[in-house]
């Protein structure tokens, strides 16, 4: 999986499922996605929050990225902006400790600090998932999409693979099935939950579940998923 900044509950959902979760390091960073940037919830509306990266090529893989010099000042903004839209919420005390704590990490490398940040989400949220950065796998780096993705499950002994559902157009059962993987698609089902006496605002970053949905009802939702073959 691509690295995310403080991604959605979806993907926490299969981080928390898997026995082992691979993190790319060595993939192309992608400009229009959610490596760099996520949303939160503003005055009842969905906003950006970004990492500012410093300037170069758009053909550099994530861990050759680094964040920008500026976001030693534009960090502390961004931590008015949540602070400023979740003071209300009732686990805002626990959570928001844990994001200040991320945000300054003395890291400017985009893979290291994303990784980090996943991290600590993961021990805030009771995810026990070993993660393998995927460079220090020892398989043919030049494969690209499903092959190397098979060539992975077979470097590390998996009997399956499982991918978020937006990829069920990307892979071959088949292709799998002939390495002796078993491939399936995991498909979240988050139901609503309360954000302040809004509408519900679906698949924001885990920052804004953390902050409305207590621990132990969020440790249930993590099991809300289906598995489709």
């Amino acid at each position: 999986m691509q690295p995310y900044f403080f991604p959605y509950l979806g993907y926490f959902q299969l981080l928390n499922y898997v026995d082992e979760f691979v993190l790319y390091d060595n993939i192309q960073f992608t400009k229009k996605g959610w490596i760099h940037r996520n949303r939160i919830l503003m005055n009842g509306a969905p906003v950006y929050v970004s990492l500012p990266l410093k300037k170069d090529s758009d053909y550099l893989d994530v861990v050759r990225r680094e964040i920008a010099e500026s976001f030693v000042q534009e960090r502390e903004k961004m931590l008015r902006r949540i602070a400023a839209s979740y003071r209300a919420a009732p686990q805002f005390s626990a959570v928001f400790p844990m994001l200040e704590d991320c945000l300054r990490s003395s890291t400017s490398n985009l893979f290291v600090f994303l990784r980090e940040c996943i991290r600590a989400v993961c021990s805030f949220i009771g995810i026990e998932t070993r993660l393998v950065t995927s460079s220090t796998i020892p398989v043919d780096h030049t494969l690209r999409a499903q092959d190397k993705v098979i060539a992975i499950c077979g470097a590390q002994g998996a009997s399956g693979y499982i991918n978020p559902i937006g990829g069920v157009g990307l892979y071959s059962a088949d292709a799998f099935a002939r390495q002796g993987v078993e491939l399936q698609f995991l498909e979240p089902q988050i139901r609503p939950y309360a954000q302040g006496g809004i509408e519900f605002v679906p698949n924001l970053s885990m920052i804004d579940v953390m902050m409305w949905v207590p621990p132990d009802e969020l440790r249930e939702r993590l099991q809300e998923f289906r598995l489709v073959a």
